[in-house]
């Protein structure tokens, strides 16, 4: 599982290089990126004998979840190959947009949302405007539309979150929500959370009886926590806005300040373990698997546990006051077709295909975080996974996707992480923290003109 809002800052300094330089990188020209021209086909078979290549950076359960989806694709249409190869997260989004410039390059390939890397391809027309295949599948409806902006940047490429298709989703979801630890809840007298109260609520009585409430470190910056608690209290659609470049809308209106004056009360109030400061991202997740801690705010599926722990181990997504769910999450990468592609009819309906129940069925089967939907079965034993389930479910059905909060700049990660740290040490004041969000993301919006 890609973990976007603590590795979309790897390469982040080249990315914004790339970024810059992607208005005159040799692609396939405007009839087939930034506008979109003549009919399209959903008829794949008769295309005829097509072959595509398709890159993509998923392994272990992910690469088994494609695996299925080529073959069951191939199954349905066997006058199509897809030929996959698997390349490492960061190669490949170091590297994309080179391959994507390449004639025998991918005609199939994930990319990570946001300017970092999607925009850089969009703007650079090495991917296909895939607005004709939105109308001809039903996108438009298909997707809940807080999902489907994470695709679209107007063909100006100013603006992200609005426009034309760029990329597509998948019928599984990645979130950020609560695990709990289900057998110390059970000790505790406490049922699961529904919102941010009776999280608090649990977490208050969890430190009285001499438990760690929230397994958390924050050695390496992470954000998991503050930008779950801000997704509970903000204003979805302002969120959504800020992120997507809308310089009225600024990070006070996004409840950033409270968000972060939640998390320094859980620092101070002794909600973290003692230390938590020194411990690393990795080293927090070990912890909680072992059964340190009561609660974790965490990406789902990044807790790699074993069938035998997914019965010890729950999830929720909090609601806000007024009782909708409103949680950050995402399609755990973005298709992309590149313009350069000789059939992107067949190609499009393959994305179309790894949106569709059968391959959401097969995300479940695997233990995966599926979406877009309905009545799909859990494996029996499953706790975590019925409520990751669950949450994405109701994220699906109440629109209330918000995206991952540094989509708003190259380099909003790095301030998120760092000055979360300063916070926690007590030399920033959270009003400090959200004036250097709106500094960072103002600069990136002035860059663009």
């Amino acid at each position: 599982m890609v973990h976007r809002a603590r590795l979309a800052g790897i390469a982040g300094i080249a990315a914004a290089m790339a970024f810059a330089m992607a208005s005159c990188a040799p692609g396939g020209g405007a009839d087939t990126a930034a506008t979109p021209q003549g009919a399209v086909s959903t008829d794949v078979a008769a295309a005829g004998p097509v072959t595509l290549k398709m890159t993509d950076f998923w392994g272990s359960a992910e690469g088994k979840w494609i695996e299925a989806a080529v073959a069951g694709f191939q199954k349905k249409y066997p006058n199509v190959t897809i030929k996959r190869t698997s390349e490492d997260w960061g190669q490949l989004n170091s590297t994309l947009n080179l391959q994507l410039q390449d004639g025998s390059g991918p005609d199939i390939a994930s990319a990570n949302n946001g300017w970092q890397s999607l925009g850089t391809l969009s703007k650079g027309r090495l991917v296909r405007n895939l607005d004709p295949y939105a109308k001809a599948y039903g996108w438009n409806t298909k997707v809940p539309t807080t999902i489907a902006r994470q695709n679209k940047f107007t063909t100006d490429f100013s603006t992200m979150g609005d426009g034309s298709w760029f990329a597509t989703p998948m019928a599984r979801s990645s979130l950020i929500g609560v695990y709990y630890n289900a057998d110390k809840l059970k000790a505790l007298g406490l049922t699961p959370p529904k919102n941010l109260a009776d999280l608090e609520a649990a977490a208050a009585k969890a430190k009285s009886a001499g438990e760690v409430p929230f397994e958390y470190g924050s050695l390496d910056g992470s954000t998991s926590a503050l930008l779950g608690v801000q997704a509970l209290l903000a204003d979805k659609t302002k969120l959504n806005d800020y992120i997507y470049d809308n310089p009225s809308v600024k990070a006070q209106d996004v409840a950033m300040t409270e968000a972060v004056q939640t998390v320094k009360k859980w620092a101070d109030s002794g909600y973290f373990p003692k230390n938590f400061a020194g411990i690393d991202y990795q080293t927090a997740v070990a912890k909680f698997v072992k059964g340190e801690g009561v609660f974790r705010w965490e990406y789902t599926g990044s807790l790699g546990l074993s069938k035998a722990q997914q019965a010890h181990f729950g999830y929720v997504q909090l609601a806000q006051p007024s009782g909708a769910k409103v949680g950050v999450g995402a399609a755990p990468g973005a298709l992309v077709i590149s313009a350069k592609c000789k059939h992107p009819d067949v190609a499009a309906a393959f994305l179309d295909y790894l949106m569709s129940q059968e391959t959401a069925q097969s995300a479940a089967d695997l233990g995966l975080v599926p979406a877009l939907a309905k009545d799909v079965k859990v494996p029996a034993g499953s706790l975590s996974l019925a409520g990751e389930s669950a949450g994405a479910a109701a994220l699906d059905g109440d629109d209330g996707y918000v995206p991952y909060f540094d989509w708003s700049s190259p380099t909003m990660l790095d301030t998120i992480s760092g000055n979360l740290q300063r916070v926690y040490a007590g030399k920033m004041t959270p009003a400090d923290f959200t004036k250097a969000v709106d500094a960072d993301r103002d600069a990136f919006l002035a860059s663009k003109g």
